[in-house]
């Protein structure tokens, strides 16, 4: 996330506003030039309930930090890395509905002073190809900020976050406990890149396994890294996103909440604001693409051609 420069800006900047950041794909107006500013430090914290055992939600069990029984910490990175990936393969051929909304609040009414919204239906053109098409839009009224293309690929890519076999290799992962979520029994683990490449981002916080499908059914961090260079700042706030079983067998990501308090230092005779952020992405009616190819992983087909069953109990997501 940028800030819009003074010039261009209809409003006064207030020091400390909110902002609610969800983003999806779309054009930036030409007008909306990045603020001139110094380092940028993400003054919130991880809006994370699950630290402490006092704030975590109803249907939070306890994190228990003994090792696992039957499998050792790594058979069961190696487990659930396996089945991100057919997952990965798997969302492809299927269609969804993304709604993205960015609010800016201002500190002092508590009220929304800016809203950037889109809806997209991601689906396939007659030729099979992924093809997304924008069925809602209205003209952005953010007046503090601007959305950054990394902004746009966290919210195609870090969002719905999911760590394949392919991409372990790129994370130190440690096991932290196993912990009851509802009714599903997961494994828990902290995840942060080993080298920040430049000109990519990585995903940085915890991630919870479903025991049984080994596959992730909750994360909670934040995307990395933030850009503080002089004139260049861009920054996100931490996030967190819920998943839930598609046609019995696919954790897909069905809604992510990204709320966090950004500083802007200012510079080259611009001025220092927070602005305070909230992301809201809903991902819907996820719908498996009928097509005569079939999916195979490892010489596995893992093509869904059986009707929906979805039996199995939820994380409880946040109030809407």
């Amino acid at each position: 996330m940028k800030p819009l420069s003074r010039v261009y800006s209809r409003i006064s900047i207030r020091i400390r506003a909110h902002l609610c950041a969800s983003a999806s794909a779309g054009l930036l107006a030409a007008s909306l030039l990045p603020l001139s500013a110094a380092t940028a430090v993400v003054i919130a914290t991880v809006l994370n309930p699950y630290t402490a055992r006092a704030e975590e939600p109803a249907g939070f069990g306890p994190l228990d930090p003994t090792p696992p029984k039957d499998l050792t910490p790594q058979q069961i990175i190696e487990k659930f890395g396996a089945r991100e990936s057919v997952f990965n393969i798997a969302r492809q051929n299927y269609t969804f509905r993304q709604s993205v909304k960015v609010d800016t609040i201002n500190d002092d009414t508590n009220k929304v002073d800016g809203e950037y919204l889109q809806v997209t239906d991601i689906l396939f053109d007659s030729n099979g190809k992924r093809d997304e098409h924008v069925v809602f839009a209205p003209q952005t009224t953010l007046e503090r900020v601007m959305m950054s293309p990394a902004d746009f690929q966290d919210i195609e890519q870090r969002l719905p976050f999911v760590l394949t076999t392919e991409e372990l290799p790129q994370y130190d992962i440690t096991y932290l406990g196993k912990q009851h979520i509802d009714e599903i029994d997961t494994y828990v683990f902290d995840a942060k890149p080993k080298v920040l490449e430049k000109g990519k981002r990585y995903f940085q916080g915890k991630v919870w396994v479903d025991q049984q499908d080994f596959q992730i059914v909750l994360i909670n961090g934040r995307s990395v890294p933030d850009d503080k260079r002089k004139g260049h700042e861009d920054l996100s706030p931490p996030y967190t996103t819920y998943y839930q079983q598609v046609d019995g067998k696919y954790w897909f990501p069905v809604y992510t909440k990204a709320e966090g308090t950004l500083h802007f230092d200012g510079g080259n005779g611009t001025m220092a604001q927070d602005v305070h952020l909230r992301t809201i992405v809903k991902y819907t009616d996820y719908k498996q693409f009928r097509a005569t190819s079939r999916i195979i992983y490892n010489g596995q087909d893992i093509t869904d051609n059986k009707a929906p069953e979805d039996n199995k109990q939820q994380p409880s997501a946040p109030p809407k």
